[in-house]
Protein backbone atom coordinates (compact mmCIF):
# COMPACT_ATOMS: atom_id res chain seq x y z
CA UNK A 1 0.00 0.00 0.00
CA UNK A 2 2.69 2.39 0.70
CA UNK A 3 4.48 1.87 -2.23
CA UNK A 4 1.27 2.16 -4.33
CA UNK A 5 0.47 5.62 -2.66
CA UNK A 6 4.38 7.00 -3.19
CA UNK A 7 3.80 5.82 -7.15
CA UNK A 8 0.74 7.73 -7.01
CA UNK A 9 2.12 10.65 -5.61
CA UNK A 10 5.07 10.83 -7.71
CA UNK A 11 2.84 10.45 -10.96
CA UNK A 12 0.80 13.21 -9.16
CA UNK A 13 3.46 15.68 -9.04
CA UNK A 14 4.42 14.94 -12.76
CA UNK A 15 0.73 15.55 -13.43
CA UNK A 16 0.73 18.69 -11.64
CA UNK A 17 4.10 20.01 -13.40
CA UNK A 18 2.58 19.06 -17.45
CA UNK A 19 -0.86 20.70 -16.13
CA UNK A 20 1.39 23.85 -15.35
CA UNK A 21 3.38 23.85 -18.01
CA UNK A 22 0.73 23.55 -20.59
CA UNK A 23 -1.01 26.24 -19.32
CA UNK A 24 1.90 28.67 -19.48
CA UNK A 25 2.50 27.46 -22.79
CA UNK A 26 -1.14 28.53 -23.62
CA UNK A 27 -0.76 31.83 -21.78
CA UNK A 28 2.99 32.89 -22.98
CA UNK A 29 3.00 31.35 -26.24
CA UNK A 30 -0.35 30.82 -27.86
CA UNK A 31 -2.23 33.80 -26.55
CA UNK A 32 -1.77 37.12 -27.96
CA UNK A 33 0.05 38.69 -25.18
CA UNK A 34 -1.01 42.28 -26.48
CA UNK A 35 -4.71 41.33 -24.92
CA UNK A 36 -3.62 42.53 -21.59
CA UNK A 37 -3.90 46.29 -23.18
CA UNK A 38 -7.68 45.41 -23.54
CA UNK A 39 -8.36 47.37 -20.85
CA UNK A 40 -5.40 49.26 -19.63
CA UNK A 41 -6.68 52.90 -19.62
CA UNK A 42 -2.85 54.38 -19.20
CA UNK A 43 -1.84 52.59 -22.25
CA UNK A 44 -4.19 54.09 -24.59
CA UNK A 45 -3.52 57.71 -23.26
CA UNK A 46 0.27 56.76 -24.10
CA UNK A 47 1.69 58.41 -27.65
CA UNK A 48 4.83 57.12 -29.70
CA UNK A 49 7.75 56.02 -28.14
CA UNK A 50 6.48 56.05 -25.03
CA UNK A 51 3.54 53.60 -25.78
CA UNK A 52 5.70 50.91 -27.13
CA UNK A 53 8.76 51.21 -23.52
CA UNK A 54 5.27 50.95 -21.48
CA UNK A 55 4.14 48.09 -23.39
CA UNK A 56 7.99 46.31 -22.65
CA UNK A 57 7.64 47.16 -18.99
CA UNK A 58 4.44 45.52 -18.68
CA UNK A 59 5.42 42.36 -20.58
CA UNK A 60 7.89 42.19 -18.20
CA UNK A 61 5.61 43.06 -15.33
CA UNK A 62 3.17 40.35 -16.45
CA UNK A 63 6.16 37.73 -16.83
CA UNK A 64 6.51 37.33 -20.82
CA UNK A 65 10.03 38.80 -20.90
CA UNK A 66 12.85 40.45 -19.34
CA UNK A 67 13.39 44.07 -20.31
CA UNK A 68 16.21 45.80 -19.52
CA UNK A 69 16.69 49.51 -20.66
CA UNK A 70 19.81 51.45 -21.20
CA UNK A 71 19.63 53.39 -18.31
CA UNK A 72 19.61 50.57 -16.15
CA UNK A 73 22.73 49.09 -17.05
CA UNK A 74 24.59 52.56 -16.63
CA UNK A 75 22.72 52.47 -13.21
CA UNK A 76 24.42 49.33 -12.81
CA UNK A 77 27.80 50.19 -13.58
CA UNK A 78 28.06 52.61 -10.95
CA UNK A 79 26.45 51.10 -8.27
CA UNK A 80 28.54 47.99 -9.14
CA UNK A 81 31.63 50.68 -8.80
CA UNK A 82 32.77 49.84 -12.80
CA UNK A 83 32.44 53.39 -13.53
CA UNK A 84 32.05 57.04 -11.48
CA UNK A 85 28.69 59.10 -11.16
CA UNK A 86 30.09 61.38 -13.55
CA UNK A 87 30.76 59.07 -16.04
CA UNK A 88 27.43 57.77 -16.15
CA UNK A 89 25.86 61.15 -16.13
CA UNK A 90 27.52 61.88 -19.18
CA UNK A 91 26.88 58.60 -21.01
CA UNK A 92 23.73 58.10 -19.84
CA UNK A 93 22.11 60.76 -22.10
CA UNK A 94 21.94 59.69 -26.12
CA UNK A 95 21.16 61.59 -29.01
CA UNK A 96 18.03 61.60 -30.81
CA UNK A 97 19.88 59.50 -33.50
CA UNK A 98 22.59 57.68 -34.04
CA UNK A 99 24.41 60.04 -35.55
CA UNK A 100 24.05 62.47 -32.52
CA UNK A 101 25.46 60.71 -29.92
CA UNK A 102 28.46 61.42 -28.48
CA UNK A 103 31.60 59.70 -28.03
CA UNK A 104 31.44 58.39 -24.84
CA UNK A 105 27.77 57.22 -25.71
CA UNK A 106 28.64 55.43 -28.54
CA UNK A 107 31.11 53.26 -26.37
CA UNK A 108 29.13 52.69 -23.59
CA UNK A 109 26.30 51.90 -25.94
CA UNK A 110 28.35 48.95 -27.70
CA UNK A 111 29.48 47.97 -24.36
CA UNK A 112 25.25 47.51 -23.56
CA UNK A 113 24.69 46.20 -26.98
CA UNK A 114 27.53 43.78 -27.01
CA UNK A 115 26.74 42.81 -23.28
CA UNK A 116 23.33 41.43 -23.59
CA UNK A 117 23.54 40.03 -27.24
CA UNK A 118 25.67 37.60 -25.97
CA UNK A 119 23.30 36.74 -23.54
CA UNK A 120 20.33 36.44 -26.79
CA UNK A 121 18.35 39.48 -25.84
CA UNK A 122 17.39 41.65 -28.89
CA UNK A 123 18.23 44.83 -28.67
CA UNK A 124 16.11 47.59 -30.07
CA UNK A 125 16.64 51.56 -30.50
CA UNK A 126 13.88 53.90 -31.03
CA UNK A 127 14.74 57.36 -32.41
CA UNK A 128 13.38 60.46 -31.31
CA UNK A 129 9.75 61.35 -32.44
CA UNK A 130 10.31 64.96 -33.86
CA UNK A 131 7.22 67.74 -34.57
CA UNK A 132 8.09 70.18 -36.31
CA UNK A 133 11.49 69.23 -36.87
CA UNK A 134 12.72 70.66 -33.67
CA UNK A 135 10.50 69.72 -30.89
CA UNK A 136 10.14 66.64 -29.63
CA UNK A 137 6.13 65.12 -29.87
CA UNK A 138 4.80 63.89 -26.74
CA UNK A 139 5.93 60.48 -26.05
CA UNK A 140 8.29 60.81 -28.68
CA UNK A 141 11.63 60.60 -26.50
CA UNK A 142 14.50 58.49 -27.77
CA UNK A 143 14.55 55.10 -26.00
CA UNK A 144 17.38 51.75 -26.38
CA UNK A 145 16.62 48.74 -24.63
CA UNK A 146 17.55 45.24 -24.76
CA UNK A 147 14.65 41.86 -24.10
CA UNK A 148 14.35 38.79 -24.50
CA UNK A 149 11.52 36.14 -24.06
CA UNK A 150 11.39 33.52 -20.81
CA UNK A 151 12.37 30.15 -21.82
CA UNK A 152 9.69 27.81 -20.62
CA UNK A 153 11.89 25.73 -19.01
CA UNK A 154 13.62 28.56 -16.99
CA UNK A 155 9.79 30.07 -16.15
CA UNK A 156 8.88 26.63 -15.23
CA UNK A 157 12.18 26.33 -12.81
CA UNK A 158 11.76 30.11 -11.18
CA UNK A 159 8.15 28.93 -10.82
CA UNK A 160 8.02 25.93 -8.60
CA UNK A 161 11.43 26.50 -6.56
CA UNK A 162 9.73 29.68 -5.74
CA UNK A 163 6.27 28.30 -3.94
CA UNK A 164 7.38 27.61 -0.69
CA UNK A 165 9.76 30.93 0.73
CA UNK A 166 11.18 30.29 4.67
CA UNK A 167 11.79 33.71 6.04
CA UNK A 168 15.22 34.23 7.23
CA UNK A 169 17.45 37.14 8.99
CA UNK A 170 18.95 38.05 5.81
CA UNK A 171 15.58 38.63 3.92
CA UNK A 172 15.77 42.51 4.54
CA UNK A 173 19.20 44.51 2.82
CA UNK A 174 18.49 47.52 4.77
CA UNK A 175 20.57 47.84 7.84
CA UNK A 176 18.39 46.67 11.02
CA UNK A 177 20.44 46.35 13.66
CA UNK A 178 21.42 43.14 15.12
CA UNK A 179 19.55 40.40 12.79
CA UNK A 180 18.62 37.79 14.77
CA UNK A 181 15.72 35.56 16.54
CA UNK A 182 14.25 35.34 19.99
CA UNK A 183 12.12 33.42 21.98
CA UNK A 184 9.95 34.80 24.39
CA UNK A 185 7.46 33.69 26.45
CA UNK A 186 5.62 37.17 26.70
CA UNK A 187 4.45 38.43 23.90
CA UNK A 188 4.68 42.17 23.51
CA UNK A 189 1.38 42.18 21.36
CA UNK A 190 -0.25 41.75 24.69
CA UNK A 191 1.68 43.92 26.71
CA UNK A 192 4.85 41.48 27.80
CA UNK A 193 2.27 40.62 30.88
CA UNK A 194 0.45 37.40 29.33
CA UNK A 195 1.96 34.12 29.10
CA UNK A 196 1.79 33.46 24.87
CA UNK A 197 5.20 32.44 23.84
CA UNK A 198 6.92 34.15 20.27
CA UNK A 199 9.31 33.94 18.02
CA UNK A 200 10.10 37.20 16.84
CA UNK A 201 12.72 37.86 14.17
CA UNK A 202 14.85 41.23 13.28
CA UNK A 203 16.10 40.87 9.48
CA UNK A 204 13.28 38.71 8.43
CA UNK A 205 10.35 39.92 6.12
CA UNK A 206 7.84 39.18 9.26
CA UNK A 207 8.39 40.45 12.88
CA UNK A 208 6.32 37.35 14.56
CA UNK A 209 7.77 34.15 13.08
CA UNK A 210 5.32 31.76 15.27
CA UNK A 211 2.81 33.38 17.61
CA UNK A 212 -0.05 31.97 19.76
CA UNK A 213 -3.90 33.70 19.78
CA UNK A 214 -7.17 32.42 21.09
CA UNK A 215 -8.13 32.03 17.13
CA UNK A 216 -8.16 28.21 15.75
CA UNK A 217 -5.13 26.45 15.35
CA UNK A 218 -4.11 29.00 18.25
CA UNK A 219 -0.05 28.13 17.24
CA UNK A 220 0.11 30.71 14.17
CA UNK A 221 3.35 30.84 11.69
CA UNK A 222 4.48 33.52 9.35
CA UNK A 223 8.26 31.67 8.63
CA UNK A 224 7.09 29.88 5.69
CA UNK A 225 5.26 31.64 3.16
CA UNK A 226 2.98 30.14 0.13
CA UNK A 227 3.58 31.98 -3.78
CA UNK A 228 1.48 30.64 -6.03
CA UNK A 229 1.94 33.79 -8.17
CA UNK A 230 1.08 37.35 -7.91
CA UNK A 231 -1.76 38.98 -9.35
CA UNK A 232 -1.73 42.00 -11.12
CA UNK A 233 -5.20 43.21 -11.74
CA UNK A 234 -7.83 40.87 -9.88
CA UNK A 235 -6.23 41.84 -6.63
CA UNK A 236 -3.15 43.84 -7.54
CA UNK A 237 0.17 42.93 -6.42
CA UNK A 238 -1.05 40.31 -3.99
CA UNK A 239 -0.33 36.32 -4.45
CA UNK A 240 -3.04 34.05 -5.43
CA UNK A 241 -2.73 32.19 -1.93
CA UNK A 242 -3.07 35.36 0.16
CA UNK A 243 -6.22 36.10 -2.18
CA UNK A 244 -7.36 33.15 -1.16
CA UNK A 245 -6.87 32.71 2.07
CA UNK A 246 -7.33 36.49 4.05
CA UNK A 247 -10.71 37.35 5.50
CA UNK A 248 -13.37 39.81 4.47
CA UNK A 249 -15.44 41.72 5.88
CA UNK A 250 -15.89 44.51 8.06
CA UNK A 251 -13.69 45.75 10.27
CA UNK A 252 -13.08 44.36 14.25
CA UNK A 253 -11.67 46.94 16.44
CA UNK A 254 -10.13 46.08 19.99
CA UNK A 255 -7.73 47.34 22.26
CA UNK A 256 -4.07 47.36 20.84
CA UNK A 257 -1.04 48.17 23.00
CA UNK A 258 1.62 49.64 20.21
CA UNK A 259 5.50 48.75 20.59
CA UNK A 260 5.66 52.19 21.94
CA UNK A 261 3.44 51.88 24.90
CA UNK A 262 0.50 53.74 22.64
CA UNK A 263 -3.00 51.96 23.36
CA UNK A 264 -6.36 52.38 21.35
CA UNK A 265 -9.05 51.33 19.75
CA UNK A 266 -7.99 49.49 16.33
CA UNK A 267 -8.24 46.87 13.55
CA UNK A 268 -4.56 46.47 13.22
CA UNK A 269 -3.04 42.78 13.28
CA UNK A 270 0.12 43.72 14.74
CA UNK A 271 1.19 39.67 14.29
CA UNK A 272 1.19 40.26 10.88
CA UNK A 273 3.78 42.94 10.48
CA UNK A 274 6.21 42.91 7.98
CA UNK A 275 9.15 45.14 7.10
CA UNK A 276 8.38 48.22 5.22
CA UNK A 277 11.63 50.15 4.15
CA UNK A 278 12.17 53.78 5.97
CA UNK A 279 9.07 53.82 6.95
CA UNK A 280 9.45 54.72 10.66
CA UNK A 281 10.19 58.34 10.40
CA UNK A 282 8.01 58.84 7.14
CA UNK A 283 4.43 59.57 9.00
CA UNK A 284 4.14 60.59 12.60
CA UNK A 285 1.73 57.68 13.05
CA UNK A 286 4.33 55.45 12.23
CA UNK A 287 6.61 57.46 14.87
CA UNK A 288 3.68 57.47 17.41
CA UNK A 289 3.51 53.41 17.50
CA UNK A 290 6.41 51.38 16.29
CA UNK A 291 9.73 51.29 17.20
CA UNK A 292 11.35 49.89 14.00
CA UNK A 293 10.43 49.68 10.26
CA UNK A 294 7.64 46.78 11.09
CA UNK A 295 5.12 49.02 10.34
CA UNK A 296 3.57 47.18 7.62
CA UNK A 297 0.35 45.68 9.15
CA UNK A 298 -2.81 43.99 8.47
CA UNK A 299 -6.64 44.45 9.45
CA UNK A 300 -8.77 41.98 11.36
CA UNK A 301 -11.74 41.63 9.45
CA UNK A 302 -15.23 39.59 10.62
CA UNK A 303 -15.44 37.98 7.44
CA UNK A 304 -14.11 34.51 6.32
CA UNK A 305 -11.75 34.46 3.58
CA UNK A 306 -13.06 33.53 -0.33
CA UNK A 307 -12.11 30.21 0.57
CA UNK A 308 -13.38 29.90 3.82
CA UNK A 309 -17.08 30.92 2.33
CA UNK A 310 -16.55 28.54 -0.41
CA UNK A 311 -15.58 25.59 1.63
CA UNK A 312 -18.30 26.43 4.58
CA UNK A 313 -20.95 26.40 1.68
CA UNK A 314 -19.94 23.78 -0.60
CA UNK A 315 -19.42 21.70 3.14
CA UNK A 316 -22.66 21.73 4.14
CA UNK A 317 -24.49 21.31 0.86
CA UNK A 318 -22.05 18.27 0.28
CA UNK A 319 -23.39 16.79 3.51
CA UNK A 320 -27.19 17.46 2.62
CA UNK A 321 -26.52 15.70 -0.93
CA UNK A 322 -25.08 12.73 0.65
CA UNK A 323 -28.29 12.48 3.42
CA UNK A 324 -30.77 13.14 1.16
CA UNK A 325 -29.08 11.24 -2.05
CA UNK A 326 -28.21 8.24 -1.00
CA UNK A 327 -31.50 7.01 1.26
CA UNK A 328 -33.69 8.31 -2.08
CA UNK A 329 -31.15 6.41 -4.46
CA UNK A 330 -31.49 3.25 -2.64
CA UNK A 331 -35.22 3.66 -1.94
CA UNK A 332 -35.23 4.20 -6.12
CA UNK A 333 -33.55 1.02 -6.75
CA UNK A 334 -35.61 -1.23 -3.91
CA UNK A 335 -39.00 0.08 -5.56
CA UNK A 336 -37.47 -0.08 -9.04
CA UNK A 337 -40.52 1.17 -11.52
CA UNK A 338 -42.83 2.39 -8.37
CA UNK A 339 -44.00 5.99 -7.52
CA UNK A 340 -40.87 6.90 -5.67
CA UNK A 341 -38.59 5.60 -8.32
CA UNK A 342 -40.58 7.34 -11.02
CA UNK A 343 -40.51 10.86 -9.10
CA UNK A 344 -37.05 10.13 -9.04
CA UNK A 345 -36.38 9.72 -12.22
CA UNK A 346 -38.30 12.44 -13.34
CA UNK A 347 -36.24 15.04 -10.87
CA UNK A 348 -33.11 13.52 -11.83
CA UNK A 349 -33.88 14.33 -15.50
CA UNK A 350 -35.14 17.87 -14.79
CA UNK A 351 -31.43 18.97 -13.39
CA UNK A 352 -29.87 17.10 -16.29
CA UNK A 353 -32.08 18.58 -18.94
CA UNK A 354 -32.80 22.33 -17.39
CA UNK A 355 -29.13 23.97 -17.74
CA UNK A 356 -27.84 24.99 -13.64
CA UNK A 357 -28.32 29.37 -14.47
CA UNK A 358 -31.74 28.57 -15.04
CA UNK A 359 -32.83 26.01 -12.34
CA UNK A 360 -30.50 28.55 -9.79
CA UNK A 361 -32.46 31.44 -11.08
CA UNK A 362 -35.86 29.75 -10.39
CA UNK A 363 -34.97 28.53 -6.58
CA UNK A 364 -33.50 32.22 -6.27
CA UNK A 365 -36.79 33.64 -7.30
CA UNK A 366 -38.71 30.95 -5.63
CA UNK A 367 -37.06 31.72 -2.04
CA UNK A 368 -36.86 35.94 -2.33
CA UNK A 369 -40.85 34.90 -2.49
CA UNK A 370 -40.66 32.83 0.65
CA UNK A 371 -38.97 35.64 2.39
CA UNK A 372 -34.91 34.43 2.02
CA UNK A 373 -32.23 36.41 1.40
CA UNK A 374 -31.22 36.06 -2.39
CA UNK A 375 -27.95 38.19 -1.85
CA UNK A 376 -25.24 37.68 0.07
CA UNK A 377 -24.10 40.18 2.63
CA UNK A 378 -21.03 39.17 4.31
CA UNK A 379 -21.60 41.38 7.26
CA UNK A 380 -25.14 40.36 8.76
CA UNK A 381 -25.68 38.13 11.37
CA UNK A 382 -28.83 36.16 9.53
CA UNK A 383 -27.54 32.81 8.97
CA UNK A 384 -30.54 32.08 6.11
CA UNK A 385 -28.08 34.27 3.49
CA UNK A 386 -26.66 30.77 3.39
CA UNK A 387 -29.80 28.86 2.60
CA UNK A 388 -30.40 29.67 -0.78
CA UNK A 389 -26.74 28.92 -2.29
CA UNK A 390 -26.52 25.68 -0.16
CA UNK A 391 -29.88 24.24 -1.47
CA UNK A 392 -28.40 25.41 -5.40
CA UNK A 393 -25.44 23.75 -4.62
CA UNK A 394 -26.85 20.68 -3.43
CA UNK A 395 -29.57 19.88 -5.76
CA UNK A 396 -27.41 18.74 -8.28
CA UNK A 397 -25.30 16.99 -5.81
CA UNK A 398 -28.40 14.89 -4.83
CA UNK A 399 -29.29 14.18 -8.17
CA UNK A 400 -26.45 12.83 -9.68
CA UNK A 401 -26.00 10.53 -6.41
CA UNK A 402 -29.23 9.24 -6.83
CA UNK A 403 -28.67 8.28 -10.36
CA UNK A 404 -25.41 6.42 -10.02
CA UNK A 405 -26.16 4.77 -6.57
CA UNK A 406 -29.58 3.74 -8.48
CA UNK A 407 -27.93 1.96 -11.47
CA UNK A 408 -24.95 0.27 -9.23
CA UNK A 409 -27.65 -1.21 -7.14
CA UNK A 410 -29.60 -2.28 -9.77
CA UNK A 411 -26.65 -3.59 -11.49
CA UNK A 412 -25.25 -5.74 -7.95
CA UNK A 413 -29.25 -7.13 -7.78
CA UNK A 414 -29.03 -8.77 -11.44
CA UNK A 415 -25.67 -10.53 -10.16
CA UNK A 416 -25.17 -14.24 -9.74
CA UNK A 417 -23.72 -13.89 -5.86
CA UNK A 418 -27.49 -12.29 -5.17
CA UNK A 419 -29.07 -15.30 -6.70
CA UNK A 420 -26.96 -17.53 -4.70
CA UNK A 421 -27.54 -15.31 -1.36
CA UNK A 422 -31.31 -15.66 -2.24
CA UNK A 423 -31.66 -19.41 -2.78
CA UNK A 424 -29.33 -19.75 0.84
CA UNK A 425 -32.27 -18.22 2.27
CA UNK A 426 -31.09 -14.72 2.92
CA UNK A 427 -34.13 -12.17 3.53
CA UNK A 428 -33.81 -9.02 0.79
CA UNK A 429 -33.19 -6.87 3.87
CA UNK A 430 -29.86 -8.46 4.68
CA UNK A 431 -29.00 -9.04 0.96
CA UNK A 432 -29.39 -5.33 0.14
CA UNK A 433 -27.34 -4.30 3.46
CA UNK A 434 -24.81 -6.65 3.54
CA UNK A 435 -23.96 -7.40 -0.22
CA UNK A 436 -25.58 -5.23 -2.99
CA UNK A 437 -25.43 -1.88 -0.90
CA UNK A 438 -21.79 -2.41 0.09
CA UNK A 439 -20.63 -3.56 -3.41
CA UNK A 440 -22.93 -0.42 -4.85
CA UNK A 441 -21.16 2.32 -2.75
CA UNK A 442 -17.14 1.67 -3.62
CA UNK A 443 -17.62 3.80 -6.67
CA UNK A 444 -19.47 6.29 -4.33
CA UNK A 445 -17.43 6.26 -1.75
CA UNK A 446 -14.36 6.84 -4.03
CA UNK A 447 -15.90 10.48 -5.00
CA UNK A 448 -15.86 11.27 -1.55
CA UNK A 449 -12.91 12.85 -1.33
CA UNK A 450 -13.01 14.53 -4.60
CA UNK A 451 -16.40 16.10 -3.43
CA UNK A 452 -14.89 17.43 -0.09
CA UNK A 453 -12.03 18.93 -1.45
CA UNK A 454 -13.99 20.55 -4.40
CA UNK A 455 -15.36 22.37 -1.77
CA UNK A 456 -12.29 24.76 -1.84
CA UNK A 457 -12.74 25.59 -5.49
CA UNK A 458 -16.11 27.21 -4.84
CA UNK A 459 -18.66 27.29 -7.23
CA UNK A 460 -18.03 29.98 -10.49
CA UNK A 461 -22.24 30.18 -11.33
CA UNK A 462 -23.54 29.59 -7.52
CA UNK A 463 -21.64 32.42 -5.94
CA UNK A 464 -22.40 34.55 -8.84
CA UNK A 465 -25.72 34.28 -8.71
CA UNK A 466 -25.91 35.16 -5.26
CA UNK A 467 -22.70 37.50 -4.82
CA UNK A 468 -21.28 34.89 -2.78
CA UNK A 469 -17.75 36.47 -2.43
CA UNK A 470 -16.02 32.80 -2.37
CA UNK A 471 -12.91 31.51 -5.10
CA UNK A 472 -15.42 30.32 -7.23
CA UNK A 473 -15.20 33.30 -9.68
CA UNK A 474 -11.25 33.55 -9.11
CA UNK A 475 -9.99 31.94 -12.00
CA UNK A 476 -12.94 32.94 -14.40
CA UNK A 477 -12.24 36.55 -13.23
CA UNK A 478 -8.85 36.27 -13.81
CA UNK A 479 -9.33 34.79 -17.53
CA UNK A 480 -10.83 37.88 -18.39
CA UNK A 481 -8.68 40.36 -16.99
CA UNK A 482 -5.80 38.50 -18.37
CA UNK A 483 -3.89 37.82 -15.07
CA UNK A 484 -1.54 35.33 -16.02
CA UNK A 485 -0.47 35.16 -12.48
CA UNK A 486 -3.93 33.89 -10.70
CA UNK A 487 -4.22 31.82 -13.80
CA UNK A 488 -1.52 29.63 -12.95
CA UNK A 489 -1.96 30.14 -9.33
CA UNK A 490 -5.29 28.96 -9.51
CA UNK A 491 -4.61 26.22 -12.10
CA UNK A 492 -1.93 24.36 -9.73
CA UNK A 493 -4.46 24.56 -6.86
CA UNK A 494 -6.73 22.75 -8.67
CA UNK A 495 -4.56 20.21 -9.98
CA UNK A 496 -3.01 19.52 -6.38
CA UNK A 497 -6.66 18.94 -4.78
CA UNK A 498 -7.35 16.74 -7.78
CA UNK A 499 -4.06 14.32 -7.30
CA UNK A 500 -5.24 14.32 -3.58
CA UNK A 501 -8.62 13.98 -4.16
CA UNK A 502 -7.69 10.55 -6.43
CA UNK A 503 -5.33 9.46 -4.17
CA UNK A 504 -7.64 9.51 -0.67
CA UNK A 505 -10.41 7.94 -2.96
CA UNK A 506 -8.12 5.13 -3.70
CA UNK A 507 -7.21 4.87 0.58
CA UNK A 508 -10.48 5.15 1.23
CA UNK A 509 -12.20 2.79 -1.06
CA UNK A 510 -9.54 0.17 0.03
CA UNK A 511 -10.54 0.36 3.25
CA UNK A 512 -14.66 -0.20 2.73
CA UNK A 513 -13.76 -3.37 0.23
CA UNK A 514 -10.80 -5.36 1.83
CA UNK A 515 -11.01 -7.60 -1.57
CA UNK A 516 -9.73 -4.06 -3.31
CA UNK A 517 -5.64 -4.01 -2.81
CA UNK A 518 -3.07 -1.43 -4.33
CA UNK A 519 0.28 -3.97 -3.63
CA UNK A 520 1.83 -5.93 -5.85
CA UNK A 521 2.25 -9.44 -4.67
CA UNK A 522 3.95 -12.18 -7.07
CA UNK A 523 1.45 -15.57 -8.40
Amino acid sequence: MAKYLLKRFIHGLLCVIVVVMLIMIMIYSLLDRNLIFASDSVYNHQQNNQKVTYRYQKWEEYGYLDYVTYADYMNDLALSGEIDEETRASAVSFGRTEENDSDLAKEYIEKFKNTYQAQGYKIERLDAVMMGGRKIASGGQQQLYAYKDIPLAHRLWNYFTGIFKIDNINEIENDVGDRGISFTLYDPVYGGDKFSPAIIGNGTRHKYLVYCDSKFPFIHQNMLTINLGTSYSVNMGVDVFTTMTKTQGSYIASTITYPTGLTEESADDLHSATYLADSLHSSLIYESRYLDDYTSVDTVKGGFSKMGYSFLIGIIATMLAYLVGVPLGIAMSRKKDKLIDKIGTLYIIFIIAVPSLAYIFLFKAIGGRMGLPTTFDMDTANKLVYILPIISLALPQVANLMKWLRRYMIDQMNSDYVKFARAGGLSENEIFSKHILKNASIPIIHGIPGSVLGCLTGAIITERVYVVPGAGNLLTEAINKYDNGVIVGVSLFYAILSVIAIILGDVLMSMVDPRISFSSKAR
